[in-house]
């Protein structure tokens, strides 16, 4: 276990050298939780290791007619739940360490949000912007038919989802190969998450990351105690962000106005919503948000919070805030496997009861009068599939926020640390109730 003396050690030498990579910034900052995590030197080897990496090349016949050589990637990090989960990205920089990266932070998203699953992440090496629809879906055919001959894919295995340069189309394509080559498996479309509806995807899916970012920074917003810190008033409205990156997050966060890459302006609210290590030790000190909220994996180098904190500004970390999308891909596949969307089975019934109660209200004390169509219908609506997913959202960042906060004020530390201090203690919790640790 590397005690906190050894972190600042490391990054005063980090200084001289320049930022860490993606994977040394997540071990750094799941070795500053450690040293203060109730559990011992042996789960915290274990926790913090990278259980499997796959990496796969094949052969692509371009349009051309010229063959190109594939280069993917799967890592599966942690098995202390199951299936494990985690996005494929499509990416010219995509490489072993940073997939292994992605799939230590899943997995430690996952424990903090309490979602069942280990953490995965994969990653295809191209730019998606330079083929053809009919090459990326033959790409994404064969890293799938690979990843069912290795058993990195299946329902209860290991659960792909979007991340960035792919979407749902891509993960139709995924289920559809999935099913081509294990026909007996009943649960097959639960192999992904973030497909389209007619495939079997989930009503709200693609706006839950950004949502899971808006409810965290509305409940931080809302703590008077918290916001007169930093000079601020309580609430969103009055607050200027900048939101770097428009994509899927960025834009169902929150509607701003903005300017892609305009980090150093002056605002209440910085949203990093892009990719890794856009803050570090050279931009840094010129930020002047009061608040940043990661909406992106990994936007912070440790070299980077350490001038931020010293600059009095409030992080609030990728673990929490971008946990929304593996939340909503949760519902998705619970529904997968229970073959049946949500509301289905209630929403007439409860239309009935509320229609039952007005008409008794009206009755009972209307005196003649009765209320509005309008209010009628607001009132009598029963709950539909994304009604379902956004209080189950809404319900999960909020109780992980205020878990948050309180390990944050009760371990003394900031809320990056509690939530990896969070998920450690899960994730060792299981490993002692499984009988692998004594």
């Amino acid at each position: 276990m590397v005690k906190s003396g050894l972190i600042h050690a490391f990054l005063q030498l980090a200084f001289c050298a320049g930022d860490p990579t993606f994977l040394e910034s997540v071990d750094i900052y799941f070795d500053k939780a450690a040293a203060i995590a109730a559990t011992t030197p042996d789960i915290l080897a274990q926790i913090k290791a990278c259980n499997n990496i796959l990496k796969v090349q094949f052969p692509l016949k371009c349009a051309n007619g010229t063959v190109e050589l594939i280069e993917a990637y799967r890592a599966q990090h942690s098995h202390h739940r199951l299936p494990v989960k985690g996005g494929i990205r499509m990416a010219p920089n995509v490489d072993a360490d940073e997939t292994m990266a992605l799939a230590a932070l899943m997995t430690f998203k996952c424990a903090v949000v309490d979602v069942p699953f280990g953490g995965a992440k994969g990653g295809i090496k191209i730019d998606p912007t330079k083929y053809s629809a009919n090459e990326k879906e033959a790409i994404i055919r064969r890293y799938t038919s690979e990843l069912v001959r290795k058993n990195f894919i299946g329902p209860s295995i290991d659960v792909p989802a979007p991340d960035y340069g792919t979407g749902p189309q891509e993960m139709a394509w995924i289920k559809d190969t999935f099913e081509h080559l294990q026909p007996n498996d009943i649960n097959g479309s639960a192999c992904v998450t973030g497909k389209p509806l007619e495939e079997g995807g989930i009503d709200g899916r693609q706006e839950a990351t950004g949502l899971g970012v808006y409810f965290c920074l509305r409940e931080f917003l809302n703590d008077e105690a918290l916001v007169a810190k930093l000079g601020l008033t309580t609430g969103i409205k009055g607050k200027t962000f900048i939101v770097q990156g428009f994509g899927n997050v960025g834009r169902h966060t929150i509607d701003v106005k903005f300017a892609q890459g305009i980090l150093e302006l002056p605002c209440d609210v910085l949203i990093p919503a892009a990719l890794e290590t856009q803050i570090h030790s050279g931009n840094a000190g010129n930020i002047k948000a009061k608040i940043v909220a990661e909406a992106a994996n990994g936007p912070v180098t440790p070299l980077a919070e350490t001038m931020l904190e010293d600059n009095d500004v409030v992080i609030l970390p990728d673990l929490l805030l971008n946990a929304g999308g593996v939340t909503v891909s949760y519902f998705e596949w619970l529904k997968n496997l229970n073959h049946i969307h949500f509301g289905r089975m209630s929403r007439r019934m409860e239309e009935r009861g509320k229609t039952a109660l007005i008409d008794a209200l009206e009755n009972q004390f209307g005196n003649g009068h009765r209320f509005s169509d309008e209010v009628r219908s607001q009132v009598v609506k029963g709950n539909t599939e994304v009604d379902f997913v956004w209080s189950g959202l809404e319900e999960t960042m909020l109780l992980s926020w205020e878990n948050v906060k309180r390990t944050s004020q009760g371990r003394n530390c900031n809320y990056r640390t509690a939530a990896y201090l969070i998920a450690i203690e899960r994730i060792a919790t299981c490993y002692r109730v499984s009988g692998i640790f004594p």
